[in-house]
């Protein structure tokens, strides 16, 4: 892996699935330990909205703070509305909006996507992003 990269929930959920190859594993933790794996709010969201309790959540919390953020701004939010009006031209609109925002975030700031989502794949077909997304495997390894 090389370049830096915004961490999407989708890549996050399935870091220490047993499916993923440990090379990959061992690829994406180098790049978390050297700051080139960075965290956004719709991303931070997401994470504490899965935790199973108060525990969970401040564990996530807690390791995921420390890493990198891509902020949120106003051409951020902009840029997101243009997506999603781009995708609303083309038939695509029921995207996910937090998908949406995180295109924008890692357009801004330059960053790929690391996800497991098919959703950055149609925001890059059918949309003016110039966005940069990885799979942190092919789709099928998970299923």
């Amino acid at each position: 892996m090389n370049g830096r990269y915004l961490l999407d929930n989708s890549a996050w959920s399935r870091l220490f699935h047993p499916a993923l190859p440990l090379n990959r594993r061992t690829e994406v933790a180098e790049a978390i330990r050297s700051d080139r794996v960075y965290v956004c709010l719709p991303f931070l969201l997401e994470a504490g909205y899965s935790a199973r309790n108060l525990d969970d959540y401040r564990d996530i919390t807690r390791a995921l703070h420390g890493l990198p953020n891509a902020s949120v701004d106003e051409a951020v939010e902009a840029r997101a509305v243009h997506l999603q009006g781009d995708l609303v031209a083309c038939g695509h609109h029921r995207l996910p909006p937090a998908d949406l925002l995180i295109a924008a975030i890692a357009e801004r700031h330059g960053l790929t996507v690391l996800h497991c989502d098919s959703d950055f794949d149609v925001i890059r077909d059918k949309t003016s992003a110039v966005l940069s997304a990885e799979w942190l495997a092919p789709p099928a390894t998970f299923s």
